[in-house]
């Protein structure tokens, strides 16, 4: 993904400076139902678990297939949809991934079975892997360079707004509508974005582009996909000791070897291994991944919490989660006035810590708790958050040369991607495992072949519960107690994670840069920190 920058007004038609301000409107679109898709899902994978008409009867492991199939492929696609854009001209491949994730859109909105939901969301992710380099690179081909900074943080605080407003969507939409509408409802936004873009936006091309890199497309997507099906898996049959698990596990780990080894040696490699040699650079890009590691991981039990264990509808848990969205949106700005006051290493580390401490808290939660304490949880973690993304962007996008901004911004959005994928693995799996130990021996009234199923989640549970009438109810409450004990083992995992990132930041980031290096590098770090 290249972001060629002009060097004068004189490379921008004079036609398409004066709608600039109008295509970025556009662009923003374009991003807003890339970015809301994932959010909008979120309150709805209580509702897809549920048996039919109401849901699709998803297990816990298919659910976190439909989320991971969009995140897998967006993340392993991400660096030659930018080349490829570069080649072929960004507003056509703009354009192409908007159609396609609208095609995947309709397809998992009439899905039928939780495999065909996995399919098509795997479909919208190739879409939505076109549109964000694409969106990037051609707001920076239609701006000067000094708006450029101002249009970046207008274009990013689009991802925020997506954030914030897409479980309140969902709720909405599924107070009103069946399940499918929280994929039906991106069909007419993307029609409108295409007619606009065809309208307004200029095409644009790199007359230089790099070259593709399929063989390193097909192993880093191969090898991930092995990876987090063995995790997955495992969780499942809670039994990580499963010759099966094991042995998918480890050819995923072999073909992730085998991946680095290839893009060390090639000449034109999707991921330029050398860039990691930079103790720094590995450090932030480890701290986003594992940011996102825990914060997707969280999202995904909590909503269990609120609506299973809670009884909230969707649209209040929608509303329950908008403080980690505010505190992101308040904080992100200001995040640099830390950095500038204590330094890279002392910000990010207090990021983490707080996340890690409100993943601790998550612990204490229990069915009774008052809800306001989950309110401060989620907006405690969204200010932690806020303190890590901004300073941490800004160490990746000055650690590389200048001319490779593009490769860093893709790298971070990579990394960010797969940690939330083995995320919703890696916990999702500790879930699923300690919740089936805690579920197994209170399913005797169970008939023998429903026992396993009913035993996966808590939906499953309560769905098994409820066929049995009067002699289920006491089920449901042997289901919220052992959903609580596994919610709190998973959530001292994740604790557990983000205070290796704490250490990982602490060792490795810088602390105070001078002000003469800053001041050099200010362009630099609006740019980083927009991202």
């Amino acid at each position: 993904m290249t972001t060629a920058v002009p060097d004068s007004r004189s490379r921008i038609p004079e036609a398409v400076h004066r709608r600039r301000w109008l295509i970025l409107g556009v662009l923003m679109l374009s991003l807003l139902i890339v970015v809301l898709d994932n959010s909008i899902l979120n309150v709805a994978i209580k509702t897809i678990s549920t048996p039919a008409p109401t849901g699709l009867g998803a297990t816990q492991g298919e659910l976190e297939w439909a989320i991971n199939a969009y995140t897998l492929v967006f993340a392993g696609l991400l660096f030659s949809a930018g080349l490829l854009g570069d080649r072929l001209g960004r507003k056509k491949v703009l354009m192409g991934g908007l159609v396609v994730f609208g095609i995947g859109s309709a397809l998992a909105a009439s899905s039928g079975s939780p495999g065909e939901l996995i399919t098509f969301r795997a479909l919208m992710g190739l879409g939505a892997a076109f549109v964000m380099p694409a969106t990037l690179a051609v707001l920076m081909n239609v701006f000067e360079r000094e708006e450029q900074p101002k249009a970046i943080g207008i274009w990013a605080g689009g991802v925020g707004l997506a954030i914030a407003i897409g479980p309140i969507t969902g709720g909405v939409l599924l107070d009103h509508f069946w399940w499918g509408s929280v994929f039906l409802i991106n069909v007419p936004i993307v029609v409108i974005a295409l007619a606009l873009m065809l309208w307004l936006v200029p095409d644009s091309r790199d007359p230089n582009p790099g070259r593709l890199d399929p063989v390193g497309v097909v192993l880093s997507v191969v090898g991930l996909v092995l990876l987090v099906y063995g995790i997955i898996k495992g969780g499942q049959i809670a039994d990580f000791t499963d010759p099966t698990v094991l042995a998918t596990i480890a050819a995923g780990v072999l073909v992730l070897v085998a991946f680095v080894v290839f893009e060390k040696r090639s000449s034109h490699p999707s991921i330029d291994v050398t860039y990691f040699r930079d103790k720094v650079f590995s450090a932030a890009i480890a701290a986003i991944a594992l940011v996102f590691f825990a914060l997707m991981g969280v999202t995904f039990f909590s909503v269990f919490y609120t609506q299973s264990v809670r009884g909230y509808s969707p649209l209040q848990t929608g509303l329950l989660m908008l403080p980690l969205a505010a505190a992101q949106m308040i904080f992100a700005p200001r995040a640099r006035l830390l950095v500038d006051r204590f330094g890279y290493k002392a910000t990010t580390t207090a990021g983490m810590l707080i996340i890690a401490a409100m993943l601790a808290a998550f612990a204490t939660l229990e069915a009774d708790t008052p809800i306001w304490i989950l309110e401060v949880i989620f907006f405690l973690m969204g200010t932690g958050m806020a303190h890590i993304m901004t300073p941490v962007s800004v160490v990746i996008m000055q650690a590389l040369p200048r001319e490779k901004a593009g490769s860093a911004s893709a790298l971070s959005n990579t990394f960010r991607q797969v940690g939330g994928a083995l995320g919703i693995a890696v916990l999702g799996s500790v879930l699923s495992t300690a919740y089936r130990g805690g579920i197994e021996d209170k399913l005797g009234a169970l008939p023998a072949g429903l026992r396993h199923t009913a035993g996966e989640s808590i939906e499953s549970t309560l769905g098994a519960a409820a066929k049995l009438g009067p002699r289920g109810e006491a089920l449901v409450g042997s289901a919220n107690d052992a959903f609580l004990h596994a919610m709190h083992v998973t959530a001292l995992w994740g604790a557990g994670v983000a205070v290796f990132g704490a250490v990982v930041v602490a060792l490795y980031l810088p602390g105070k840069v001078p002000t003469p290096q800053r001041d050099k590098g200010k362009a630099e770090q609006e740019l980083a920190e927009a991202e």
